[in-house]
């Protein structure tokens, strides 16, 4: 109850729609937990999300979506904002849709990055802006994202394997530890079902490994 409340923005109760299909959900994770994916409560979780998801998806597929201010991961932007006004900005995107599909991606992307220590909103402050670093950051998760190794490793431990990456990336140490936060979210989001987060993270998929 307290993920589908999560998920879907408000108060649910046991005579809500929500509830049924989180519970649904629920069961489906015991049947198909296996000690591969790591702890249970964290596999139930998202399980309970993905299926809340897409049901709510269903639900405003005629309706209008409202969009998410891209500057989170945009960091092409010459424009130098205030990282307040930017948390602001996105908060309030995010305040006005609580039901839009991106959204709800949000919202539950932030959950997870919760197991991690920090917030989806903390993006801004450490998402890489010059394009040398930007282009070092998206050979890291390209990397990681075609490792499954990498992606458990990540999920158990909730730490980056950073010797590993700076051997087989050939990216400094320092970079891949200073964007720690930019780089284990972009991975949840493109291991996961994030498929709107993930169009603001395109440029990865294009980054060959040098």
């Amino acid at each position: 109850m307290h993920v589908a409340s999560k998920v879907s923005g408000h108060y649910i109760t046991k005579s809500d729609d929500e509830w049924a299909i989180a519970l649904t959900a629920f069961v489906q994770a015991v049947k198909e937990y296996d000690l591969n994916k790591g702890n249970f409560i964290s596999f139930a979780k998202l399980v309970v999300q993905r299926r809340l998801i897409d049901y709510i998806r269903q639900q405003m597929k005629y309706k209008p979506e409202v969009t998410v201010n891209p500057v989170t991961f945009d960091m092409d932007s010459e424009e130098e904002e205030d990282d307040k006004v930017r948390y602001a900005i996105t908060k309030k995107s995010m305040e006005t849709g609580g039901k839009d599909s991106l959204v709800l991606e949000i919202n539950t992307v932030n959950e997870n990055l919760k197991e991690y220590g920090f917030s989806f909103f903390d993006l801004t402050k450490c998402s890489p802006k010059a394009a040398k670093t930007k282009s070092a950051c998206a050979r890291v998760i390209h990397f990681c994202v075609q490792d499954p190794m990498i992606i458990t490793v990540l999920k158990n431990t909730k730490l980056l394997p950073v010797k590993i990456l700076e051997k087989n990336t050939k990216v400094p140490r320092k970079i891949i530890e200073r964007h720690r936060k930019y780089i284990i979210a972009a991975i949840v989001i493109l291991s996961g079902e994030y498929l709107e987060l993930a169009e603001y993270l395109r440029y990865i998929r294009e980054e060959k490994i040098q």
